[in-house]
């Protein structure tokens, strides 16, 4: 049995642990930003094709305490680093530290480095070459106050790099972000699921590949190939054809908008490379638009807050909004994902729930509002002062 750990966006760990389940991991354990599993090495080829939520799956070569910078140099010189993968492929070490009293992480992440080539050096009288930009394989260390666990890293570029992307705007929501919200929602291929502010279009691609049973993995490649151990016949088996026409289903029912065109240019884009002809975008403004059925589930990421930087403009917005909720969304539900956390008192609507996530570095909440006739609405004064989440 092997261990592995998959790092994905902070909040969705439980999700994580939910898939993995699913996929076939066992003696699961949820950590903060991450899940550790048991399987079969072959157990990482399903992860890294059929995972939607993780960013890495990490393969645990080597653990132990340590003291010093000395004690991960002699660790990773232990460890048989010729024996799964070639001195021809290129390397890159790095190393997250959380409580460490290691002085210098660069000198620590330099010292394991050294103690990898020097182990090739004493096997094969050569040593693998270093390039931080393009490697071959990844190490990566983690270290606390006292323990440390050496990777390697069985994906190389991140998982929410699906390889549908061909257009693609500011800031744009992470792949595993967006499944990972679809997946709180709830949301199910029988119900409309309307993003009125769509942008690229992240979440709507996503809701269909999950609805049609693509593996978000299907178009792109990974790093365990490089690994000794690579298993071709196991992989062949695992891996679909992704030539194949994307599985019939029943008519879904995805709607988008956005007032920009540019972004709707995008988003058309990246339907047609993945062949999702179906899905409707359409250009319009969000406080025009009305509900396409009278029952369905809203999701959406505001392209406001941080990066519009503009309170008295928010403060104008907002309102507006929540009066398009509250008259046109009669029966809906509605997940709005933002790093402003006034969000639910300038909208006035009390949230059924909110949930912590982290859109990359950025603290957010998803905030659901059960959108009930008559009900939700919440007289409140609107303040400048920030809001807690």
């Amino acid at each position: 049995m092997e261990t592995f750990f998959a790092t994905c966006p902070r909040g969705l760990e439980n999700e994580l642990a939910k898939e993995f389940k699913v996929l076939g991991g066992q003696d699961i354990c949820v950590t903060p930003g991450g899940v550790e599993c048991q399987g079969a090495f072959s157990l990482c080829y399903r992860l890294n094709l059929e995972s939607r939520i993780a960013s890495r799956i990490l393969w645990r070569v080597g653990h132990g305490s340590y003291r010093h910078e000395e004690d991960l140099y002699r660790l990773a010189l232990q460890l048989p680093w010729p024996s799964w993968f070639s001195v021809n492929c290129r390397i890159k070490v790095r190393l997250v530290a959380q409580q460490s009293p290691l002085r210098s992480l660069e000198f620590s992440t330099l010292r394991v480095k050294d103690a990898i080539c020097d182990r090739f050096l004493r096997e094969l009288k050569k040593r693998p070459e270093v390039d931080k930009r393009n490697p071959d394989i990844q190490i990566v260390v983690f270290v606390d106050e006292g323990q440390v666990a050496m990777y390697l890293d069985t994906t190389g570029s991140p998982l929410f790099k699906r390889g549908w992307r061909q257009a693609v705007g500011e800031a744009p929501l992470r792949e595993n972000l967006a499944a990972g919200i679809l997946r709180l929602s709830g949301w199910t291929s029988d119900q409309v699921l309307l993003d009125p502010m769509c942008g690229s279009g992240t979440f709507l691609i996503e809701a269909a590949l999950m609805a049609k049973e693509v593996a978000p993995g299907a178009r792109r490649e990974f790093s365990f190939r490089h690994f000794r151990n690579f298993d071709r016949v196991s992989w062949a088996e695992i891996r679909p054809d992704v030539q194949q026409a994307l599985p019939k289903t029943p008519q879904l029912k995805l709607f988008g908008f956005d007032h920009d065109a540019e972004a709707l240019s995008m988003a058309r884009s990246n339907l047609q490379y993945v062949g999702l002809g179906g899905v409707q975008v359409n250009q319009g403004d969000v406080l025009d638009i009305t509900a396409p059925a009278s029952t369905g589930v809203m999701i959406t990421n505001p392209p406001y807050g941080v990066r519009m930087g503009n309170h008295v403009t928010l403060e104008e917005w907002y309102p507006k909004f929540g009066d398009v909720l509250k008259q046109r969304f009669s029966g809906w539900k509605v997940y709005v994902l933002t790093a402003d956390f006034r969000f639910p008192k300038l909208i006035r609507l009390a949230p059924s729930r909110k949930i912590p996530l982290f859109n990359g570095a950025l603290e957010s909440r998803l905030y659901e509002f059960q959108m009930v006739a008559g009900g939700n609405r919440k007289t409140v004064r609107i303040s400048k002062r920030q809001g807690e989440g």
